[in-house]
């Protein structure tokens, strides 16, 4: 078999209609996938990104830099809507890719979203740890640094060990914590994750509603700050306000979003998948990008943006209106850490069902697609996940994970906004009970506005992901190309 084989859409509709001890449980509406990409969204971005990209690159017009990567998200969200809808398994990019690009680019991009789901688990999961030790603090509990500290560090191409640090601790018991719930059940989890999102929504209207009367309107004079200039050569500095700052925060803030395609990977877990995924995906993209751009405009109008650039932002845009907004402060910290922990519960919900679908066509080992009896998860690949994750939010530092985190995703979804040309080329007539609208233009400019956002990041990045597709090719290579069930004939 050709490594660029692709698997028939008929087989993979079979198997999203299968039934048996192999198939997920169906539990989920339209709004458990909703509140679960909500739930994946708001977080990081919210909470702490918003502040510091408007303090360091776009000031007020941050609100502009919202839009753009909103835009590159509408571009592959519309994309992921049509495959979703096309396609409704469990396995996200890596069964779309499967079906219209191959099989070595399905594996690539399955393993590149081990860097999303895993890593992002693990990333929102140290700075979540971040916010709680804060919130002991301020009761009085603290906790020692040793504890809550991760032992390695990032520096370049360096990598240096804190002397004293032993783990982030507070990191790796929620991942554990998330996982547990995990493998009980996927409607136990949503149903948590549910809660949840109602209690940070409601803390972020709270903060828009009230913080809107202690606006100035002057702090957003000028709205689009000038560009700064070197103080010696006098030439711009690029990424420092003006249009070029509003980009450079769009590539900041681009993490703020990444999530809502997670959605699709619950594809199998749907009650109503063709009608259901899109709703969720869309809808969920939507609800957030009005909610940031409220937060974003109140934020940068209660204080001078450039006392926005710390580690929480929301509490001192409320400390700037006095003791009037003083109640509100803690209930936005326990809107950040509620936020952020459901954030690391639907990155790891993606994750196991990414290795599930891949387990199931024979690329990986067949313990990453058991299903429990009982609770109708992949407990095993939950398991493996969460271990991992934990391991890697307790040892490595935030910087570090986070631009691995947005590679990875960028990548999937250029891909994916690829895979809906070579399909609409090579199976036209396909009934798509969603479809993408003002093909080519929308996945042509999520390709490039995607592709832009990953040239922009750090070399070392590059670098890194280098390595981290080098092992999965060795993995592919050794195991998935001679265990593939297509390969062999025997799907």
């Amino acid at each position: 078999m050709s490594i660029w084989t692709k698997k028939p859409l008929s087989i993979l509709m079979q198997e999203a209609s299968g039934e048996g001890d192999g198939a997920l449980k169906r539990s989920l509406t339209a709004m458990n996938l909703t509140l679960l990409g909500i739930g994946a969204i708001i977080g990081a971005g919210i909470f702490v990104l918003t502040g510091t990209a408007a303090a360091q690159h776009a000031g007020p017009a941050i609100v502009i830099s919202f839009l753009v990567a909103g835009a590159a998200c509408a571009f592959a969200g519309l994309c992921y809507a049509e495959f979703a809808s096309l396609i409704p398994i469990a396995g996200s990019a890596y069964t779309y890719g499967y079906a219209t690009l191959g099989e070595l680019l399905a594996w690539i991009i399955g393993w590149d979203l081990v860097l999303e789901y895993l890593f992002a688990a693990s990333t929102v999961a140290v700075g979540w740890s971040g916010y709680f030790v804060q919130f002991l603090k301020d009761i009085g509990i603290a906790l020692p640094a040793s504890l809550t500290t991760a032992p390695f560090a990032v520096e370049g191409t360096h990598t240096l060990v804190r002397t004293g640090a032993i783990m982030n601790l507070p990191a790796v018991l929620l991942i554990l914590l998330m996982t547990g719930l995990l493998v009980v059940g996927m409607k136990e989890s949503a149903k948590f994750n549910n809660l949840i999102v109602y209690v940070k929504i409601a803390i972020v209207l709270l903060v828009i509603g009230f913080g809107a009367f202690y606006v100035d309107t002057a702090n957003w004079s000028p709205f689009i700050p000038p560009q700064l200039t070197d103080a010696v050569t006098g030439a711009l500095v690029p990424g420092k306000y003006g249009w070029s700052g509003i980009f450079a925060g769009a590539g900041v803030i681009f993490f703020a979003y990444i999530g809502f395609d997670a959605v699709s990977t619950a594809a199998q877990e749907a009650k109503n998948p063709q009608r259901d995924l899109p709703i969720g995906i869309l809808a969920s993209l939507a609800i957030c990008t009005v909610l940031y751009i409220l937060m974003a405009l109140v934020m940068t109008g209660m204080v001078p943006f450039m006392k926005l650039d710390v580690a929480e932002p929301v509490y001192v845009a409320l400390d700037a209106a006095g003791p009037q907004l003083a109640w509100l402060k803690y209930f936005a910290t326990l809107g950040a850490i509620a936020g952020l922990a459901s954030v690391v519960l639907v990155m790891l919900m993606g994750q196991p069902r990414i290795f599930y679908a891949m387990s199931r066509d024979g690329l990986l080992p067949p313990l990453f697609g058991r299903v429990h009896p009982k609770f109708g998860t992949p407990w095993l690949a939950t398991i493996v996940t969460g271990v991992v994750a934990a391991a890697v939010a307790g040892l490595f530092p935030i910087g570090l994970l986070g631009q691995l985190v947005s590679i990875g995703t960028l990548f999937a979804f250029v891909i994916v906004c690829a895979g809906i040309l070579v399909l609409r080329y090579r199976s036209p007539e396909l009934k798509r009970p969603f479809r993408t609208p003002w093909v080519p233009f929308v996945p042509l400019a999520g390709m490039a506005i995607c592709g832009w956002l990953m040239y922009n990041l750090p070399s070392d990045t590059w670098w890194r992901l280098g390595i981290w597709m080098a092992i999965g090719m060795l993995i592919y290579v050794f195991y998935g190309r001679t265990h593939s069930k297509l390969g062999r004939g025997s799907v």
